[in-house]
């Protein structure tokens, strides 16, 4: 367990995970003893379209807890010097010196969210994982933490001795691929109005699985009658569709896929935890579905690929978590 400077991580600050649809904020503070080393003070979550700014939130979350000189922000997106993000999934801009300036910090930090959630990966316990694949427990390694939301994010947290460092990814960009006759119709269906289809757009996020039902009921000449992900999503679980039902089937293979392909690139032993704010509300169809078979379809790689655990783990409060973990760690150094 890290040891901390009196003066400064034993201070307590803001962590948020600021995702596309929702924000997570915790009051936070190093824990003490063994074990988990945050604890969380007090914790709420937003949605953003109800609030016209991040700032708006702080400072809401702000009004009902004490004062605080520091702030860590993890979303998705690349940091720039001066401070803002870009990012194709927020509902507003972001600036870390915006907000400095509006709530009155002394700083405020970013990191990549999923970067974030890989440094909470050490907080995971067994009884907050669903085992898809693999052994119950892997070595000590490279693991991987994806997850699709709003976008699909993707980190791989790396054991340096007793530190870490985590590669932060934007795998969700990468092209779409497909494996089957029937995902190259629903793939050429949408190249027909663009050029590239990031694995994020095509299937792999909220919006990638609208995309797929909307380019899936194309290829089978019927109009969709689903609107939103969520309907897609329910429609699907409770077999009230047969379309629905084949877009989710869709998206499963092409998350197992995409998962092992992300493990051989990435060189992963010590562990897959999938994550997001997607997949645990489709753990059961999850299991029934292709996922495994297609994430061990990788020729003789598959015998490398039964070695790693693959878990589905619930997000909750995991980014805000590894956004605490991330901060504690860089006073440390």
């Amino acid at each position: 367990m890290q040891t901390f400077p009196l003066d400064s991580a034993s201070r307590p600050f803001l962590a948020a995970d600021v995702g596309g649809t929702h924000v997570r904020v915790g009051l936070i503070r190093a824990g003490n003893g063994e074990g988990l080393a945050i604890e969380i003070l007090s914790y709420r979550k937003y949605r953003c379209a109800d609030h016209p700014s991040l700032s708006a939130i702080l400072s809401d979350f702000a009004s009902h807890n004490p004062p605080v000189e520091h702030c860590v922000i993890a979303t998705a997106g690349y940091a720039l010097a001066d401070g803002s993000v870009i990012s194709a999934n927020l509902p507003w801009p972001l600036s870390a010196n915006r907000i400095r300036d509006d709530l009155g910090f002394q700083a405020v930090h970013l990191v990549n969210d999923f970067e974030a959630v890989a440094h909470a990966a050490a907080h995971i316990d067994g009884s907050q994982v669903l085992q898809l694949t693999g052994p119950a427990e892997a070595p000590r390694g490279p693991t991987l933490v994806v997850g699709p939301g709003t976008g699909l994010g993707a980190a791989v947290w790396i054991p340096v001795g007793d530190r870490s460092v985590v590669l932060a990814t934007e795998a969700g960009q990468a092209s779409l691929a497909a494996s089957t006759e029937l995902e190259m119709a629903v793939l050429q269906q949408m190249l027909r109005n663009r050029s590239h289809v990031s694995i994020e757009h095509g299937a792999l996020s909220g919006p990638g699985l609208l995309n797929l039902y909307n380019a899936l009921c194309a290829v089978r000449g019927t109009a969709p009658v689903h609107a939103t992900p969520d309907a897609v999503s329910a429609a699907a679980c409770d077999a009230s569709d047969p379309l629905a039902v084949e877009t989710l089937q869709l998206f499963c293979g092409i998350l197992g896929s995409t998962i092992g392909d992300m493990a051989l690139l990435y060189g992963v032993q010590g562990g897959i935890y999938l994550a997001g704010g997607i997949l645990p509300k489709l753990g059961q169809f999850l299991i029934g579905s292709t996922f495994v078979e297609r994430f061990l379809n990788k020729g003789p790689m598959a015998k490398a690929l039964q070695r790693i655990p693959v878990k589905l783990v619930e997000h909750g409060q995991l980014g805000v978590i590894g956004a605490a973990s991330w901060y504690l760690e860089k006073l440390a150094k």
